[in-house]
């Protein structure tokens, strides 16, 4: 039997100075989907400059928000359509990357529903951020009346990813941190996916590897080159496995407390991280072997303590508790200037969409609302 376990479509540019191979694109006209802080940075003109240097003209869309609505999906769709383009590049962090996808994904929709034909532009992603791992995954989450919506299609994978660092080098230490822990979030569940294989494991592992070597010093010193490149190498890898492997309950908890609460997805995530993980492996009871084996295996590979499974897994979760106290991350939800009574009042509701979430099926212990509302008040 042959089974598709593993997919790679994006090829794949990494490096300062990358940027400049979009002078060799193919194409006649671009949509740029991008924000107002790459257009302030002045990436973006960097990026008509490249373009038109090749040929290459130029329509844009500066309007994407943090956690992007349907409606400015619709606006950015609205660019494209008029624009013509052969070419879809979206330039920015995830929020950016998820809008261009989004277009994608509803301008074939719309082709289908009138039968009409739909030729896919050629779409590349150039991430300003080393996080979300979108340059490379089938992934996206558009926000639709409140809750973030999950949309899984081969059909949206960037074709080209640019990994150019240097349009890192001017973030907030805040974004370091909450991006940085997103790719340590999304590596860990590919690991313990039910779907998790030997291919998406090589990846997952050495994502780990690098956030651990590399996040801390580039908090201290967003300057240093190596930590910039390496820390976005993760993201890349990170992506490249889980958009394989898919995710967990994390992520599925992270996308309805976002939507309820609109805090950073990376610091949701890593504030539910070892509630999850400590879930995952049941220490509390009977441990689960092979979710410990697994957590076990990571803490080896980062030379901590794991004489037996179960001190892997506790060695882990202690180093990643280290590492967020390190970088400045709250000990919990309530530290983040969440009221009690309103996460009181939201949790079941919560806890009821994340169960319904993409990324729960893959989760290697499935939950009941209950359990997850637990996790959520312990992560309080």
């Amino acid at each position: 039997m042959i089974n598709d376990i593993f997919v790679m479509k994006s090829k794949v540019y990494s490096g300062e100075q990358s940027l400049k191979k979009l002078a060799k694109i193919q194409g006649t006209k671009a949509c740029i989907v991008s924000d107002q802080m790459m257009e302030k940075l002045g990436y973006l003109g960097q990026v008509v400059d490249l373009l038109q240097s090749g040929g290459i003209s130029t329509a844009v869309y500066t309007g994407v928000k943090p956690d992007p609505s349907v409606s400015i999906v619709a606006e950015a769709l609205q660019v494209y359509w008029e624009s013509g383009a052969d070419v879809l590049l979206a330039l920015g962090g995830g929020s950016v990357i998820d809008t261009a996808k989004g277009v994608l994904y509803f301008a074939r929709q719309y082709a289908q529903e009138k039968d009409e034909p739909f030729i896919k532009p050629s779409f590349v992603a150039i991430p300003s951020t080393s996080g979300t791992g979108s340059e490379v995954t089938d992934f996206s989450v558009i926000t639709a009346d409140g809750d973030k919506i999950v949309i899984v299609d081969d059909f949206i994978a960037p074709d080209i990813a640019i990994l150019d660092s240097t349009l890192t080098k001017q973030l907030p230490n805040k974004i370091v941190v909450d991006t940085g822990m997103d790719v340590l979030t999304h590596a860990l569940e590919a690991y313990v996916s039910t779907k998790a294989t030997d291919f998406t494991d090589a990846l997952a592992e050495k994502a780990v590897q690098l956030v651990f070597a590399h996040l801390e010093t580039l908090y201290h010193d967003p300057a240093d080159a190596e930590a910039r490149d390496r820390v976005q190498n993760a993201s890349c890898m990170a992506g490249m496995a889980f958009t394989n492997a898919g995710l967990g309950i994390i992520h599925s908890m992270s996308h309805a407390f976002g939507g309820t609460f609109h805090i950073a997805h990376g610091r949701v995530n890593s504030l539910l991280l070892e509630a999850v993980m400590e879930y995952n492996a049941n220490l509390g009871g009977k441990v689960i072997d092979r979710v410990c084996e697994r957590y076990a295996r990571l803490a080896s590979l980062l030379h901590l303590p794991a004489r037996t499974a179960r001190e892997g897994t506790v060695s882990l979760i202690q180093a990643i508790g280290k590492l967020k106290r390190s970088i400045g991350i709250e000990n919990g939800i309530r530290e983040l200037g969440v009221d009690q009574d309103a996460f009181d009042e939201a949790v079941s509701r919560m806890a009821r969409t994340a169960m319904a979430d993409r990324c729960t099926p893959t989760n290697p212990r499935q939950p009941t609302e209950e359990e997850l509302e637990h996790i959520y008040r312990k992560s309080f």
